[in-house]
């Protein structure tokens, strides 16, 4: 095994696959059982407004992109972090790529009508908290030492208050 292969976090499943499981699982449990709850909504509204939150979580996880492609580090999660990114969209949320697209399968999800998916981004998140960014910060930690603790103790996980 090769030093960069050694030096990432030691995440249970590779990031992206948590969140576009949900959705492909939501697709077909849509197909297999509708639920019918946000189809009720007005479609007018419905997609004005979620293209919103679409556009904004779309918005979050490119600003955490360019924020670390900026600082010459890399965005592969399989690839060794080699800068800690704390300015920028980092200055809000210590994972802008996760939340962002979080944001964006709930917005897609109103849009299209996806109930299950509103029902699955929960474990979803769940998920990806306790498989992937817990372990991303203890690696996190582990490589950065004093600069990552002072950067967790001002910035939130997630949002602000948590």
């Amino acid at each position: 095994m090769t030093n960069a292969a050694l030096d990432r976090a030691k995440f249970i499943i590779f990031p992206p696959v948590i969140p576009y499981s949900a959705l492909a699982i939501a697709c077909l449990l849509q197909w297999l059982a509708p639920l019918g709850v946000v189809e009720n909504i007005d479609l007018d509204w419905r997609i004005g407004l979620c293209a919103t939150i679409v556009v904004a979580g779309l918005a979050v996880a490119a600003a955490g992109h360019r924020a670390l492609v900026r600082h010459g580090t890399n965005v592969n999660p399989l690839r060794p972090t080699t800068a800690l990114v704390t300015d920028g969209v980092f200055r809000r949320t210590r994972n802008p790529l996760y939340v962002g697209v979080s944001v964006a399968l709930c917005g897609i999800a109103l849009i299209f009508a996806l109930d299950w998916m509103l029902i699955l981004i929960v474990p979803a998140c769940v998920i990806l908290h306790f498989a992937v960014v817990r372990r991303e910060e203890l690696y996190l930690e582990q490589k950065f030492g004093d600069a990552y603790r002072r950067y967790r103790e001002r910035v939130p996980r997630y949002f602000a208050g948590n």
